[in-house]
């Protein structure tokens, strides 16, 4: 049976183990090795989930399968003070990909941002990961391409999506 729960403090180290694993296979072909690391570094360090956490209103929630975890996501209300969820991060496993698991993440923060009066969710996503492409079939649009300066002189190439709500 497949559920979805809310994440916490004491779920960051699941949550890193999927980024750790799907993130070669993701962005492998993408990025430098040295790029990737620097980024699952910084942005997967319990300091980093953790502010992401309690001081920047992120949520996280996980999908599992029985006592499997599937993946992750984390969202976050009124972006920029404006009536948009953000979906920062959606990640599967690779063996979990194409059965609808992501459509049932999408769908669950779809109603999360009703429920807080969002009228949209936004992301980005690299121009180069194939993500994009569900991301349109869940109804997405690309609405600008945006190059992001992330330190050590490391350059995310991205498209950024909305979905109307």
């Amino acid at each position: 049976m497949i559920t979805i729960s809310e994440a916490s403090i004491q779920d960051f180290e699941t949550i890193r183990e999927i980024a750790y694993t799907t993130w070669p296979v993701v962005y492998g072909e993408i990025l430098s090795k040295a790029q990737l690391d620097y980024m699952l570094e910084n942005f997967y360090s319990d300091a980093t989930l953790a502010d992401n956490l309690v001081n920047k209103g992120h949520r996280f929630i996980l999908v599992n399968e029985g006592a499997v975890c599937l993946g992750f996501a984390s969202y976050e209300h009124h972006y920029l003070g404006k009536s948009t969820t953000r979906l920062h991060k959606i990640y599967l496993l690779t063996e979990s990909q194409g059965k609808g698991i992501g459509k049932l993440l999408i769908d669950e923060i779809t109603v999360l941002a009703k429920e807080n009066q969002c009228n949209a969710i936004s992301l980005n996503v690299n121009k180069f990961n194939k993500a994009h492409f569900f991301y349109k079939k869940m109804g997405f649009e690309v609405i600008a391409e945006e190059d992001l300066e992330i330190g050590n002189g490391y350059l995310m190439e991205d498209y950024r999506m909305e979905k109307k709500l």
